[in-house]
């Protein structure tokens, strides 16, 4: 996001700078909603800001020892708190320029994901409404969803598209709450899912574990809003989308560990929806305590078992693969 400078700045900072390279980016993720970029131990540098395209959000995890930032409306000539946020929304310009290593968390919002959250949630048509620049904002809750990205970030997005869909939705509705002193419209959002229409959204979960059912459609199904949908469903089962389905796919995984079908664990991983084998070892390990190795390995112990020493019901035979 930074580019070399080749004037002497406020800080004598060379006049030749390296561009900043962010020690992890979601570019490569297939992420929706949101993109995310992180940097570490950012040396001292200037970066400008052309008008943005969406809206910015920008975590200060650990100040630089000096700082100065423009922005449209607004000036800093000092560095912000730790847990501070920044928000630039879309047409602005900014320039940072600081002295001492820094460590931030970038998160750009599509801003048609901004504009469906703030009418279906709140009734607020923000194309006639400005979200303002703001500066150093210490907002535990929104800096606690952002550290949530920040963690998928981490991971490679082990939790898939789903939770960073259900992060993006959060993110959008904790972020308009402050900024518009809003609340929830308080109509059909609260409660619980009915048992018919969570038992349509769990048969279409099902039908598409291998494909990623995303959190819009399930929400129209039901003719809700993502987030409204979200924290229902969530109130239904005990688990948000994005884990429910993800504990539906180990489930799967085991029957097909369990079964006699010697598939490598790589198969097993796209077959039930994950994108490769490293995810399904992670989720399977968290939800059911082993690998998937161990747990075949045990299944075919007990298998073999059950063949050796219980006996055959009348008129049935045991096949050994």
């Amino acid at each position: 996001m930074a580019w070399e400078k080749s004037h002497e700045s406020v800080f004598g900072l060379p006049r030749k700078l390296r561009p900043a390279v962010p020690d992890a980016t979601s570019q490569n993720l297939g992420w929706a909603g949101l993109q995310a970029l992180r940097c570490r131990n950012s040396a001292p540098n200037e970066v400008h800001w052309p008008p943005l395209s969406q809206h910015l959000l920008v975590l200060m995890t650990r100040p630089p020892a000096k700082m100065r930032f423009r922005y449209a409306g607004g000036r800093r000539d000092l560095p912000p708190p730790a847990g501070s946020i920044a928000v630039m929304p879309v047409g602005s310009e900014a320039e940072l320029c600081w002295q001492g290593t820094v460590d931030c968390l970038h998160i750009y919002l599509d801003p048609k994901l901004t504009a469906q959250v703030a009418t279906t949630s709140f009734e607020l048509d923000v194309s006639h409404t400005t979200i303002p620049p703001l500066d150093a904002l210490i907002l535990p809750e929104l800096r606690a969803t952002m550290l949530a990205v920040d963690a998928e970030l981490t991971t490679g997005g082990l939790g898939g598209p789903l939770m960073i869909e259900s992060l993006a939705n959060i993110l959008v509705v904790r972020l308009l709450r402050y900024i518009f002193g809003l609340r929830r419209l308080v109509t059909r959002t609260d409660g619980v899912l009915t048992r018919r229409k969570l038992t349509t959204i769990i048969d279409y979960i099902m039908a598409n574990l291998h494909r990623s059912p995303t959190l819009e459609e399930m929400a129209a199904m039901v003719s809700l809003s993502p987030y409204h949908f979200a924290r229902q469903f969530k109130a239904a089962t005990g688990l948000p989308p994005h884990q429910f389905l993800i504990t539906r796919r180990v489930e799967q995984a085991q029957q097909i560990l369990r079964g006699r079908r010697n598939l490598s664990l790589a198969e097993v991983a796209i077959g039930v929806g994950f994108s490769d084998q490293s995810q399904l070892c992670f989720h399977f390990k968290r939800i059911v305590g082993v690998t998937p190795g161990r747990f075949r390995a045990s299944a075919k112990r007990d298998l073999k078992f059950r063949s050796e020493h219980v006996p055959p019901t009348h008129g049935e035979a045991i096949y050994l693969g």
